[in-house]
């Protein structure tokens, strides 16, 4: 590209021209040039060069006034007075003739080349350093949208180039430590998408709170894409697993939020736009298809694959003709730039009551102190430092006070909202989409605000203890017996990817269905069986499914497989439900179909509830996404796992009944574990090793079980002891009679985690795995590590425990 022409249009410009028509409009070019042949749209357009801004500035002495303004800056002046004289100067000072010309030219042929006079177009701001992997401009200056005319379109022009001295843009300019005179602006200009008709957001190529690269997160929001970016609401939400995104025969789409999306912005007068409710039908319904999110998946992944690094795109609708549009790419800036071999967490110690409010977390920090509710940006010298920000959303205007706040909290806002993504880059933790944040917190109120605990953020009452921890991932040792994970909340799976574990131990289904999905599988099946009441909160619930039982298998399915991906290609052991008769009723529509039961801990409960009549047609909905996963996903790391097999014919039936509900061990390379937590599974081990592919230790069912003691009674919590004798021996005995008929058998529980000598027992004794809590991981892998050199490794007993002289307890016993 010549360096002296003043319009230039994107078909030839690359990334090699940032410096003369910035990171924005280069990355259009770039995409315009190079990823048309693999199908990415991008609409197209042209762009101004730095050298005809410079010509802007050399007029009249401009670009010496400006100085003299940044001058008294720095000397004290308030910035909002520098800005506004700044601006006044830029538009005073008319548009060099040639600029005009050439803009008024370029415009023309792209009316002639898209066949319309006079089109409408995008009129977008691009700074010279905007956009470049050390530093994000992104929303500091203006943009113009359904602009028409040549007129219109010149006066966009010149309003843009004075939008690069907006008070926010000169505070960020200062904080990041650009020379002003050094940055220049292109402005881009594109034919618009009309995205108002239809809908419009944003993309990365990794998760944004946790850095995960292996996802795709794509949200999407009615209307233009501002009001995702802003934060004014709350939008859809789709993960994409990129390995399965790869074969056209899977669906990648592995979760799926349909958010509130209460507001839209469409356009106004003069290039601005103004914002709309949205209607019922809209706000229950999701804004892309599965193909439509499987399409923006599969382009991010070719922009990322030719930029080299994880990227964030923005992504437009046309109402008018259906088609989708890539109308901005940058490089993701915050979790790119996190070092790798450092995990860094925080954890309250003391015990909160529930919180004030509650919305989505950012980051995973904690942060306290005074609440300070704003409905505007104020003077920095009106906000405390330390203070925790409260008001409805943000927007560039509001990142000077944002950097002197301990914590955010917005009314409104999603993921990729404004909000979010400055608090991510400043490293501030934050609360958004809380919905009431504004009323039901106040002034002078001291809070907590705990990001640690998962997907959703937390506002407590009062300052609350907590730690910091940092580990140095390098530090962790390689061991021979496996250490997996313990994960619950498919919320929080991916905060824990940089860990070195050997998979996932132990995913919970019943936090899946307690947490998201709530109904009672019955339920949804048998809804004739339901009062008033339950029949209300069902509706509420499953508002948007015309298959209610689909809105069951899906939330489950997305639950699962965001556990599984986290560790893809390690294994993942999913156990099936688990809930016992008294927790079955609680989930919504639970009463009717469970019985009282005077010891629900040794009732109904686990395998005998999966070839009930009570219960067969749950398990089938459990099955449903279990399947989905593996066999529709790809995610076929998933093991399932069956609790609570009391006999060898319980087994048979609970295999029957999966093997006609598609999940049939050894097909598509399934495999079933069973967990060991009743005396028969180690009796009868060489029995269970011919149904089953391993075991999974339950330690506390175990020992409950073993010692006759109730695990949870306070007046038997010293006879409760998972290192006496008979439990140790019956572990000796069972891995010894599995590692016989060549099955693995790992443990899960919170016992290694606390107890060294515990985990010693287990590597003496020959486990294959331990399974811990994530915050756990690191000290049971040391513990583990120093164990096998003692041990010569887990090579396990000689002999069978139950017929030898025994060895050794882990208290010595």
């Amino acid at each position: 590209m010549a360096s002296t022409r003043r319009v230039v249009p994107f078909a030839e410009i690359g990334r090699q021209d940032v410096g003369s028509v910035g990171g924005k409009n280069a990355s259009l070019g770039e995409m315009t040039a190079h990823l048309a042949g693999a199908g990415v749209r991008v609409p197209p357009g042209f762009a101004t060069t730095a050298d005809a801004y410079g010509e802007l500035l050399d007029g009249h002495g401009l670009r010496g006034r400006i100085e003299e303004q940044i001058a008294r800056l720095r000397e004290g002046a308030a910035l909002d007075e520098v800005g506004a004289a700044i601006r006044s100067m830029t538009l005073a000072e008319p548009l060099p003739p040639a600029l005009r010309a050439e803009i008024v030219a370029a415009y023309e042929q792209l009316g002639r080349d898209e066949g319309r006079e006079d089109p409408e177009v995008a009129v977008r701001s691009s700074a010279t350093a905007e956009d470049l992997p050390e530093a994000s401009f992104a929303g500091q200056q203006e943009t113009y949208l359904n602009v028409r005319g040549a007129a219109r379109l010149l006066e966009s022009v010149h309003r843009c180039y004075a939008s690069l001295y907006t008070d926010r843009a000169i505070d960020y300019r200062e904080r990041m430590g650009f020379d002003h005179l050094q940055v220049a602006l292109s402005v881009g200009v594109q034919a618009m998408v009309r995205s108002d008709l239809a809908g419009a957001g944003v993309i990365f190529t990794l998760d944004p709170e946790s850095g995960f690269p292996e996802v795709v997160v794509i949200s999407a929001a009615y209307g233009l894409g501002e009001t995702v970016v802003s934060g004014q609401v709350d939008p859809d939400e789709y993960t994409v697993f990129k390995p399965s995104l790869k074969d056209p025969r899977l669906d990648p789409l592995i979760d799926v939020r349909v958010g509130a999306k209460r507001r839209k912005a469409v356009y106004a007068e003069h290039g601005l736009t103004r914002t709309v409710d949205t209607t019922a039908e809209e706000r229950s319904q999701r804004v892309l298809t599965d193909a439509e999110v499987r399409l923006l998946a599969e382009w991010a992944l070719v922009v990322e694959g030719h930029y080299g690094c994880p990227m964030d795109l923005e992504w437009a609708k046309d109402g008018l003709t259906g088609e989708l549009w890539i109308v901005q790419a940058r490089p993701e800036t915050v979790q790119s730039r996190r070092a790798a071999s450092t995990l860094r967490r925080c954890r309250l110690t003391a015990v909160p009551d529930a919180p004030v409010v509650d919305g989505i977390a950012v980051g995973e920090a904690i942060g306290s102190g005074p609440v300070v509710v704003l409905d505007s940006p104020v003077d920095l010298d009106r906000f405390p430092a330390g203070g925790v920000l409260v008001t409805g959303i943000t927007d560039p205007d509001w990142e000077p006070i944002m950097k002197r706040a301990s914590a955010v909290v917005t009314d409104h806002g999603g993921r990729t909202s404004h909000a979010a993504i400055v608090s991510r880059e400043l490293a501030v933790p934050a609360v958004v989409g809380t919905g009431r944040a504004t009323d039901a917190l106040h002034d002078g109120q001291k809070v907590t605000v705990s990001c640690a605990e998962g997907a959703r953020g937390m506002v407590y009452d009062g300052l609350l203890a907590y730690e910091e921890t940092e580990t140095d991932l390098a530090d962790i040792p390689a061991t021979r017996t496996r250490v997996m994970l313990n994960l619950a909340d498919p919320s929080a799976a991916f905060r824990w990817w940089r860990l070195p574990a050997d998979g996932v131990g132990l995913a919970r289904l019943e936090f899946i269905v307690a947490h998201q999905v709530k109904v009672h599988p019955m339920a949804l099946l048998h809804p004739e069986r339901l009062d008033a009441a339950d029949r209300a909160a069902v509706d509420r619930l499953t508002r948007g499914h015309l298959d209610r039982t689909r809105y069951f298998s899906d939330r489950l399915a997305y639950g699962i497989a965001r556990i599984a991906a986290s560790r893809w290609p390690a294994p993942v052991v999913v156990r099936t439900s688990d809930f016992k008769t008294n927790e079955y009723a609680r989930l919504v529509g639970g009463g009717p179909f469970e019985p009282a039961e005077a010891n629900p801990m040794i009732g109904w409960r686990g395998a005998s509830r999966y070839y009930s009549d009570g219960y067969r047609e749950g398990f089938a909905l459990e099955c449903r996404a279990l399947r989905r996963v593996r066999d529709e996903m790809g995610l076929t790391n998933v093991i399932v796992m069956i609790p609570f097999c009391r006999s060898l014919d319980e087994a048979d039936r609970v295999l029957g009944v999966m093997a006609e509900e598609g999940l049939r061990r050894g097909e598509n390379g399934l495999k079933v574990y069973v967990m060991a937590e009743i005396p028969a599974n180690v009796i009868l081990a060489r029995e269970f090793a011919a149904r089953f592919d391993g075991f999974s230790i339950g330690s506390n069912d175990l020992t409950q079980l073993t010692l006759g003691v109730d695990r949870d009674s306070e007046a038997l919590a010293h006879v409760f002891d998972e290192t006496d004798p008979a439990v140790t021996r019956s572990i000796e005995t069972l891995v010894h009679r599995a590692r016989a008929a060549g099955r693995p058998v790992g443990l899960c529980g919170q016992r290694p985690s606390d107890d060294p000598a515990f985990t010693e027992f287990l590597v003496g004794a020959g486990v294959d795995s331990v399974s811990v809590a994530p915050d756990s991981f690191a000290a049971v892998k040391q513990h583990v590590a120093a164990a096998e050199p003692a041990q010569g490794g887990p090579n396990g007993p000689i002999g069978d425990p139950m017929v030898s002289s025994g060895a050794a307890s882990p208290s010595g016993q």
